[in-house]
């Protein structure tokens, strides 16, 4: 069950993108399908609940009409607009490949032109279920990238390099490693970028300290203290702060709850990036993590009309959250 301290901060960003009537379209989409670990339910949950590795069965989707990556796929993303493309490429002798197109409430978007370029080669995209068109590569050398075209009322033409070595390494165990890492730091600073694709962007700087607080701040927006159970909020700068209970929260917490298909696309002396699904939330990701310290150090996630850019940063580094004055 994902942790409440997720939803806390998934609402405090739903409600910051409600002021202006700029952002009314965005709110509508973000209600109606509520993208982030927690939105199956409101409920808070146990602090201690914990994020876990997923096996699916072969080709299954988190959930009725999603389209989710086949198993062992290694996956990239991107936002288009309100809608998420994200390609899935399954190793072997030849290749597996699938595009998965998510619209901007959380359905697959159906009846579109997808084909996929491996160099000389162009194939077409058969459906295989709502917002789900996939291909099988013949039996030849790896491209160096794959060329993703969808045609439709948004057409998207991006090139996807794959990884060298091919295939990747599984990224399981490190973010694994990484998880538990994250939601054992004892202080941390978020600053996000958050949009639904229809134009607006938030910036927000968080600061989080273990076990139950936090702060936020949105560019220019609201403002929240949480403290145990006790929360302080303000609606936007120079208004006053209004106090209220709170179902104390779990934090440090990161954005996924499970991962699957996580694979190592990429490496420097320092990080690793990976790449994974998480079938809970549901939703894409990418992170960079640390090799020395296992910390995660950036993430990008795409979710039906969420897509959000986390950059972290002082790590265990003392601070001060205390109730406004």
């Amino acid at each position: 069950m994902p942790d409440g301290a997720v939803w806390v901060r998934l609402l405090a960003s739903i409600g910051a993108l409600a002021l202006g009537a700029a952002a009314v379209a965005i709110v509508a989409v973000l209600a109606h399908r509520t993208p982030g670990p927690a939105g199956a339910t409101s409920a808070p949950v146990s602090a201690g609940a914990e994020p876990t590795t997923t096996t699916p069965q072969a080709n299954e989707p988190s959930e009725p009409a999603f389209p989710a990556p086949p198993e062992g796929a290694v996956v990239f993303s991107r936002p288009a607009g309100d809608e998420v493309i994200a390609l899935g490429v399954v190793p072997g002798n030849r290749l597996l490949l699938q595009a998965s197109v998510l619209g901007g409430q959380g359905q697959g978007v159906e009846g579109l032109g997808v084909s996929f370029g491996l160099g000389g080669t162009t194939l077409k995209g058969a459906p295989c279920g709502p917002g789900c068109y996939r291909a099988k590569a013949p039996a030849s050398k790896v491209p160096e990238a794959i060329e993703l075209r969808v045609a439709g009322k948004k057409p998207v033409a991006w090139r996807v390099p794959l990884p060298k070595p091919w295939p990747p390494r599984d990224g399981s165990a490190i973010v694994a490693r990484a998880t538990k890492t994250f939601r054992r730091l004892k202080t941390l600073t978020t600053d996000d970028a958050l949009s639904s694709g229809l134009g607006r962007t938030l910036h927000t700087r968080w600061t989080l300290a273990a076990p139950n607080r936090l702060t936020y701040q949105v560019r220019g927006g609201p403002a929240a203290v949480i403290i145990g159970n006790t929360r302080w909020d303000k609606v936007a700068p120079g208004e006053p702060w209004v106090k209220s209970a709170q179902t104390p929260i779990h934090q440090p917490t990161q954005f996924w709850v499970s991962w699957q298909n996580a694979h190592v696309i990429g490496s420097t002396p320092k990080a690793w990036r990976i790449t994974f699904f998480d079938p809970k939330t549901p939703g894409w990701y990418e992170i960079g993590v640390a090799k020395d310290t296992r910390r995660t150090l950036d993430m990008r996630m795409q979710a039906a009309a969420h897509f959000m850019r986390q950059t972290y940063g002082n790590f265990n580094a003392p601070v001060q959250i205390a109730p406004p004055s």
